[in-house]
């Protein structure tokens, strides 16, 4: 188990997209973090029956949109690009399904790269199974069995990152959420969350190891995306939903701590401080993905990303084209234009720009702009474990978002400052010990709501 308690990235100016300490290879000759951005390409079906009489036509569905994809990348002179194909539930209860779909794209991938040169991969992301019964059972079971079974398939047959958007302690911070209830958003974060990362990500480690791919990295998907929506919906405080990111990140660094080596999956925003803490490429969704969902944080997202994805789009046919054929297209000049900007000499300026145009209109923006996102990676690489790095983290947070408000009067809206105060105070109020805050808290969270063995906890 590795322990990121220096950081590898403390410069702002140096935390910026496309470059990353320890940049990774493709055996496609891809490299992800070695000085360009490169666009990785989402796509799932359009609205229609997942089963076995079907599958044949899911079957083509797959190799035309990878043929559609390569086709338009080489008109384009894209240099290369990374096919995300997330599994859907369906799909990754037949785990034989997973590897013969993988199997379909990365033969195409193959063929194009021999014939044209076009560098690529693909990563497999099988679906997190285990939330479909509550209580989950989080180590055993159908569901946990045919999860890592995808993995296997889908690496046997051609992708070479896995990543996973894992739901460990959902069970708990879903309603934690909604109550804007903070000691047990970090019971679910940094205690259940952190623990089921470590036991998860040291099998999929396992299934990478013997199959020689790369275990790549997970998201808080769930849980930071989950409460930046709600917050949007004016469910939740923006201010609360900020935290909540900002602590999100220490149940993510789990997977690295047990061997992911990036690129960090799209959708976690919490990377920009995964990355500054471990210095492992990162793939980033912002703008381009408003086919998927909308975010307050369109363009800062792409300031220190290695990878730009469009997260995910149906298989539709628009005016342009069918959709994923679009979203390359969109990604290829987002990419274009900061590799034109690397190359210049001028990434830095706009990384700024990117920064600039985002911050201080959402508390989002402020936590995740990369000097922020440094500050709270040092914090977290201070703590002692990750139940005090998520409480701690949290804090930072806090005094991040009181810091920039003078600044940005409309940044924290007069209804909200109470909330500030109300997190700040709840998170000052924990304990330091670990042990003294699991046995406080267990016995308020309804009984039967998770299973404490599930999580190692007695």
């Amino acid at each position: 188990m590795k322990l990121f308690k220096t950081l590898a990235i403390d410069d702002p100016g140096r935390l910026v997209f496309g470059r990353a300490a320890h940049p990774l290879k493709t055996r496609r000759g891809l490299t992800i973090g070695g000085g360009l951005v490169h666009p990785e390409l989402n796509f799932t079906l359009p609205v229609m029956e997942i089963s076995a009489s079907t599958f044949p036509e899911i079957r083509r569905i797959y190799h035309d949109v990878a043929e559609d994809a390569c086709r338009r990348a080489l008109e384009l002179e894209c240099e290369g690009f990374v096919v995300e194909l997330e599994f859907l539930i369906e799909m990754t209860q037949n785990p034989a399904w997973c590897g013969e779909l993988t199997a379909i794209v990365d033969e195409v991938l193959e063929s194009h790269f021999a014939a044209r040169g076009l560098k690529s991969a693909v990563r497999a992301t099988p679906n997190d199974l285990r939330e479909l019964v509550r209580p989950p059972l989080m180590r055993s079971g159908e569901h946990f069995e045919n999860m890592l079974r995808a993995f296997e398939s889908c690496a046997e047959q051609g992708a070479e990152l896995l990543s996973v958007e894992s739901t460990g302690g959902k069970e708990v911070h879903d309603e934690a959420l909604l109550n804007a209830d903070t000691a047990s958003v970090v019971f679910a974060l940094g205690v259940l969350g952190y623990r089921d990362m470590t036991f998860l990500w040291a099998r999929i480690k396992d299934v990478a190891s013997r199959l020689g791919v790369t275990p790549a990295g997970d998201t808080a998907c769930g849980f930071g995306n989950t409460a930046m929506v709600l917050a949007e919906k004016g469910f939740i405080p923006k201010v609360f939903a900020a935290v909540v990111r900002a602590m999100s990140a220490v149940r993510s660094l789990a997977a690295y701590e047990q061997g992911a080596a990036g690129p960090g999956k799209d959708c976690a925003y919490e990377n920009v401080v995964l990355k500054a803490l471990t210095g492992f490429p990162m793939s980033m969704e912002g703008k381009t993905a408003a086919c998927a969902h909308s975010s307050p944080v369109g363009n800062i997202m792409a300031a220190a990303c290695d990878l730009w994805s469009n997260e995910s789009v149906q298989n539709v046919k628009l005016l342009g084209g069918m959709a994923p054929t679009v979203s390359l297209e969109q990604l290829i000049y987002d990419c274009r234009l900061m590799n034109t900007a690397a190359r210049k000499g001028q990434a830095e300026v706009l990384q700024g720009m990117f920064v600039d145009s985002d911050y201080g209109r959402d508390p989002q923006s402020v936590v995740l702009a990369p000097r922020n996102a440094i500050r709270l990676a040092k914090v977290i690489a201070a703590a002692d474990g990750p139940y005090r790095a998520t409480r701690d983290a949290g804090l930072e947070a806090v005094a991040i978002l009181r810091q920039a408000e003078p600044e940005f009067p409309g940044l924290i809206p007069a209804r909200e400052k109470p909330w500030l105060d109300r997190v700040e105070k709840a998170l000052a109020s924990l304990p330091d010990n670990e042990d003294d805050f699991i046995a406080q808290h267990i016995s308020v969270i309804e009984k039967g709501k998770f299973l404490p063995k599930e999580y190692g906890l007695n």
